[in-house]
Order: C-alpha cells, then sequence, then structure tokens
C-alpha cells in the first residue's frame, strides 16, 4: 500500500510518520484491495486535525477525519473509525451471499 502524508500549516514528527505507516498497513486485513492511503495532518490553534482517504481498488473511497488534542490520538480515532467502515462493509458483503448447500437446504 502506498502512503501519502501531507501537512498542514504544521510540522509532523518522525515517531508520528511512523505510527502513521505502521496503523494504516494494519488496515489490510479487512480489506486486501486498498491500494493507496492519503494521510493529511492539520493544526488549527490547539485543535490538531487527521483525514484519511483510502483508495480501494473497485470500490469507493473510504474517508474518515478526527481531531484532538495531540496528532497521536486523533490518528488513533481514524484507525478506529476506519477499521469498523471496513469491517462493516466486508460484513455487509458476506451477508448477501446465500446460504450453503450443505447448511441450509436438506433434500428429502
Amino acid at each position: 500500500m502506498r502512503i501519502q502524508v501531507a501537512a498542514r500549516h504544521c510540522d509532523i514528527p518522525d515517531s508520528v510518520r511512523k505510527r502513521t505507516e505502521e496503523q494504516l498497513t494494519r488496515l489490510a486485513k479487512y480489506e486486501s484491495r486498498v491500494s493507496s492511503a492519503e494521510v493529511v495532518y492539520e493544526e488549527e490553534k490547539r485543535v490538531r486535525k487527521v483525514e484519511v482517504i483510502l483508495t480501494v481498488d473497485r470500490g469507493e473511497p473510504v474517508v474518515a477525519k478526527a481531531e484532538g488534542e495531540e496528532f497521536r490520538t486523533a490518528l488513533d480515532k481514524v484507525v478506529d473509525r476506519l477499521s469498523r467502515i471496513l469491517r462493516r462493509q466486508r460484513d455487509q458483503a458476506l451477508q448477501h451471499k446465500g446460504p450453503r448447500i450443505s447448511e441450509g437446504a436438506t433434500i428429502d
């Protein structure tokens, strides 16, 4: 997965960049078709905001935003939201399949 990090009106420490890459690569277990992620860090007064846009092959992009007092807390909130969104999408895709012949249907 290609991860692009941008900063608006702030500087991002290397430790936060590394943590960003680690957290976002873990999201691949929920959706294997994620090809890239765009992360935007923004600072306004005392509020730090993080926005992540995941590009999914053959699907709609997934967007999540969060804010907090520090970039780490905002990043954790965004990753949690993205994992919930991706899990929900995966579950919806699996639930639309019919029951297996061995499980649901009985032949008499």
